[in-house]
């Protein structure tokens, strides 16, 4: 792993992993009904601070990927594609999971047993894969400050849940860790 990449333009770079999820994720999303993606994207109870943080994160996630080369160190790539890996399989199920509910209950089936926030999560672990692809030492860095930023967004996740779905989204949160087996 190097601490600042070369920046370039290239083929082999960071974007590859980056569009794999992103279409992986669109064709995912596009087998959903509407008023289901419509569930998923409502920010309608955020706060404006909420929606700005969150932005900053993503954008700290993003810097950097799309302009570094991935690197084929042997240990490095293999950890990277399996924390990709993981990722995706994660964000499937997870949505599939949020699919399969009903939209006037919390989702708390699949992977919801065991973490309140299983889709951003697992989008952290491809992002954190990608990391590891590029092998940047920078790349990781931007990804753990956009962790600060994006836990604002799990924030007001639960927020809106509670607001919508009030004593049974409470009981849920009382039950289930937000991040897998701890917090």
């Amino acid at each position: 792993m190097v601490i600042i990449p070369e920046l370039e333009i290239g083929l082999f770079n960071g974007w590859i992993p980056f569009a794999v999820y992103i279409i992986i994720f669109g064709i995912t999303m596009a087998c959903f009904p509407k008023a289901v993606r419509a569930r998923l994207y409502d920010r309608s109870l955020w706060t404006d601070k909420q929606k700005i943080l969150t932005t900053i994160g993503k954008l700290f996630s993003f810097t950097n990927i799309v302009l570094s080369p991935v690197r084929f160190y042997l240990p490095v790539f293999i950890i990277g594609t399996v924390l990709w890996i993981a990722g995706v399989t994660g964000l499937i199920t997870a949505l599939i999971n949020y699919r399969n509910t009903s939209l006037d209950v919390p989702v708390t089936r699949g992977l919801y047993r065991i973490s309140r926030n299983p889709q951003i999560f697992s989008i952290w672990i491809i992002f954190l894969g990608i990391c590891f692809l590029i092998g940047s030492g920078l790349s990781l860095f931007l990804f753990i400050i956009s962790l600060v930023f994006l836990h604002t967004s799990v924030l007001a996740e639960e927020n809106a849940c509670l607001k919508q779905y009030g004593d049974s989204y409470r009981i849920f949160m009382d039950k289930v860790p937000r991040y897998f087996l701890f917090f």
